[in-house]
């Protein structure tokens, strides 16, 4: 069991989703990942629901944004952590990023902004108060991993490099593209990646712009096969990563796409 208490500054530390329909998305995701829930409240009397595995929160179900009528697709978001969200703020300016949100204090939970890296991809950050972020990682139900895929892979490397301080390596493509991944203290913690030129807009399919959220299951096959008995849609089937490892890629019923990789 990987249990975390706290997160080093440029740590992915959490993910949430934001969904048109609470209820349907909790139920969904209980099935995939056995999860439980706690409910609480929002400013607009709506509610939203922390995830659990065990004692440990390891994601939150929120309702969209109310914008009139407009109901948008759920959307997965990430999050990294930092130590001075407005600091940070302040840098994604200096670093050519659009800073899109906040800072925002969230209550006594933490402080929240949303950057923009050149090239695009809604990025979370996050200064803990009594929320570190997720209690586990990298274990079955629970945030995994996370990779931006972007038309400007050097610029949004050179993004965070900035704010954070990342090392980085780089791995050569067989289409002649370079993933590369963030490190933070000798550690992995997340990928950028080219995005597919052939790929114009941001309509939440495999290969579109933005952030790709991964969770972790003990079995990819039976997550999958749980995900479309509860009504997903799977996009990647199950394939074999660089690694040995096995990912596929699935959009829930409310439209929020997310990946399951084997750990």
């Amino acid at each position: 069991m990987v249990q975390r208490s706290g997160y080093s500054l440029g740590e992915l530390c959490w993910a949430d989703v934001q969904t048109p329909d609470v209820a349907a998305a909790k139920a969904f995701y209980a099935a995939v990942f056995g999860w439980r829930y706690e409910d609480l409240p929002t400013p607009d009397g709506r509610s939203y629901a922390k995830a659990f595995l065990d004692d440990d929160v390891v994601a939150t179900v929120a309702p969209q944004p109310q914008q009139g009528d407009t109901q948008r697709p759920a959307r997965w978001n990430i999050y990294f952590a930092t130590d001075d969200a407005r600091s940070t703020a302040e840098e994604a300016d200096h670093a050519g990023g659009v800073v899109q949100f906040g800072p925002e204090g969230i209550g006594d939970t933490g402080t929240m902004v949303f950057v923009e890296p050149p090239g695009g991809g809604a990025t979370g950050i996050w200064q803990a108060g009594t929320h570190p972020g997720s209690g586990r990682h990298n274990e079955p139900g629970a945030f995994a991993w996370a990779e931006l895929l972007t038309p400007e892979p050097q610029a949004a490397v050179g993004f965070f490099q900035h704010l954070f301080g990342h090392e980085v390596t780089e791995y050569p493509q067989d289409d002649g593209g370079t993933y590369t991944t963030l490190l933070v203290n000798g550690t992995e913690v997340a990928g950028i990646a080219p995005a597919p030129q052939e790929d114009e807009d941001e309509d939440g399919e495999p290969g579109s712009r933005g952030w790709q959220v991964y969770f972790g299951v003990s079995s990819v096959k039976e997550a999958v096969l749980s995900a479309v008995a509860a009504g997903a849609e799977v996009l990647v089937e199950p394939e074999f990563d660089d690694d040995g490892g096995t990912i596929a890629t699935l959009k829930d019923p409310q439209g929020g796409v997310f990946s399951v990789l084997e750990v």
